[in-house]
């Protein structure tokens, strides 16, 4: 476990690594942003421990890899505006109208912060676990060769199906059939 602290910002962000991952070659590896009701309370309203449980699995699978958890909770909103958010959702909104709705962007993470996390730990190709298109073009952008999108697909269930349509949908993730528009409604 490797801890960082933001410049600007003061969070504290960490990523860990396992095998070695300074040799040169892509590695697997997850941007996971903090998300206390998915990774910590098991949520189901969204796929965010899924996503957290089937990364280290993953890498632990290839015997090497990095998982960056950057805290920014809520697409970068906080958790009390995530809560406000919930209650918006509940009300009939998506999460994407929620966010707008409480004044900020549909996502507002920034990226940057991964620059240095990586070039500190050697890392500069990636076989990037997403399904967000963002996440690849940000590292891009930034220097850091994505050498693969790996899928990671995964936590489809009745109380998050809506959430990733909107994903899919609005923010463009790459969700397979739900993001072709194949799934049939609830």
């Amino acid at each position: 476990m490797h801890g960082f602290r933001e410049e600007g910002t003061e969070k504290e962000h960490v990523a860990l690594t396992f095998g070695d991952v300074s040799d040169g070659a892509p590695v697997l590896g997850r941007l996971h942003s903090e998300c206390l009701t998915g990774d910590a309370l098991f949520s189901l309203r969204c796929d965010c421990g899924f996503q957290l449980e089937g990364a280290l699995q993953a890498i632990a699978n290839e015997g090497r890899g990095v998982l960056l958890y950057l805290r920014q909770e809520g697409r970068g909103i906080g958790l009390l505006n995530k809560i406000r958010a919930y209650e918006l959702q509940d009300a009939g909104a998506d999460t994407v109208e929620a966010n707008l709705r409480l004044g900020f962007a549909e996502d507002q993470r920034d990226y940057r912060l991964c620059l240095p996390m990586l070039q500190h730990l050697g890392i500069s190709s990636l076989k990037l676990m997403t399904n967000n298109p963002r996440k690849v073009n940000a590292l891009t952008e930034l220097g850091i060769q994505v050498a693969e999108r790996v899928p990671l697909q995964t936590g489809l269930n009745p109380h998050n199906h809506r959430y990733l349509l909107t994903k899919a949908g609005k923010l463009g993730h790459m969700l397979g059939n739900l993001h072709q528009g194949e799934v049939a409604e609830d």
